[in-house]
């Protein structure tokens, strides 16, 4: 028997997991993270040491009962456009359907967003055979309101080519951001009801100081890099996100789901391991933060460990800081 999940330690150790996206369907806690492969290739800022094939859900009766492994449930080899790098995903339900979305490169080397579907939340997905029109760079959440809309988040930068598409087209000879100039923010849409399309062109959300002035792309401890999640408390919607390069878990928040987001504090502190990423969910009353560190392979960034805490807020709806290893 699977032994009982316990709060900051790993929740899976037969394989390495990442990008946790956690979500609450049938009343269980769902895991959907990214599969680190085991290698000795190369590591750079493209983040080719992240050479993912394939993905696996896990779930959870309760938050302290053992993690239960659905097995592969999608393959790069089943997507018929996408050539590599299935890195991180998200998941969402309506119309009687679980959706998966996942990004991977297409056969020229470009990063787009992909949808599969399935009857249950455990799997196995079936995808379809493009990628969602329109879409582009990595780190695919989809958030669904309360009144049933649904709008998708992406982004990220260096490795997750998004500053390559500032011209509205794939340039890939951009170079990194000027410091000095406005950081390129989070893309977000609002979707079609099927859940499979986008309803509008992806558009940038800014973030924004405490005086209503972008982010600049040199402000490494506050600017998005990756890894957007969004979710609502109280009626404030709450954009987190990784700022890469310094390592935290920061988030933002707005009165819209489109935003723009203000900039409000971080949430986690650096992890073991140069990637940070998470998820978010409220189960039975509580708030959880789903992440992941490199501790279980002893610090190997491409070896990851999904693991879990409890988050709380202040009176102010404002989070307070986690220190992960304190």
């Amino acid at each position: 028997m699977n032994k009982r999940a316990k709060q900051n330690e790993p929740l899976v150790t037969h394989i390495y997991t990442a990008d946790p996206s956690a979500h609450v369907f049938e009343d269980k806690i769902y895991i959907y993270p990214s599969h680190d492969l085991e290698h000795d290739g190369v590591s750079d800022d493209e983040g080719n040491q992240y050479t993912m094939e394939d993905y696996h859900v896990f779930s959870m009766d309760d938050i302290d009962a053992p993690v239960v492994d659905h097995g592969q449930v999608l393959h790069v080899d089943d997507v018929p456009w996408a050539s590599e790098k299935m890195w991180a995903p998200d998941a969402a339900y309506k119309n009687g359907t679980y959706y998966f979305y996942f990004p991977a490169k297409d056969k020229d080397g470009i990063f787009r967003i992909g949808v599969a579907t399935s009857k249950s939340p455990a799997g196995p997905f079936t995808p379809e055979p493009n990628y969602i029109p329109g879409t582009f760079s990595i780190d695919p959440a989809v958030f669904v309101d309360d009144d049933g809309s649904a709008y998708m988040y992406i982004g990220g930068i260096w490795g997750g080519q998004l500053e390559k598409w500032q011209t509205g087209e794939f340039v890939a000879t951009t170079g990194l951001q000027d410091p000095s100039k406005e950081a390129i923010s989070v893309y977000v849409a609002k979707m079609n009801e099927d859940m499979l399309s986008l309803a509008e062109p992806l558009k940038e959300s800014k973030i924004l100081d405490k005086n209503d002035r972008p982010l600049l792309a040199g402000d490494e401890d506050r600017r998005f890099f990756e890894a957007p999640w969004v979710f609502k408390n109280n009626g404030t919607y709450y954009f987190t996100y990784s700022t890469g390069s310094s390592h935290y878990i920061a988030y933002a928040t707005s009165d819209s789901p489109m935003g723009p987001y203000t900039y409000r504090g971080r949430i986690l502190e650096p992890v073991i391991g140069w990637t940070t990423h998470h998820s978010i969910v409220k189960f039975k009353g509580k708030w959880y933060l789903f992440y992941h560190d490199s501790s279980l392979s002893g610090g190997i960034d491409h070896r990851r460990s999904i693991k879990f805490t409890e988050i709380k807020f202040n009176k102010d709806g404002t989070i307070q800081t986690i220190f992960p290893y304190k």
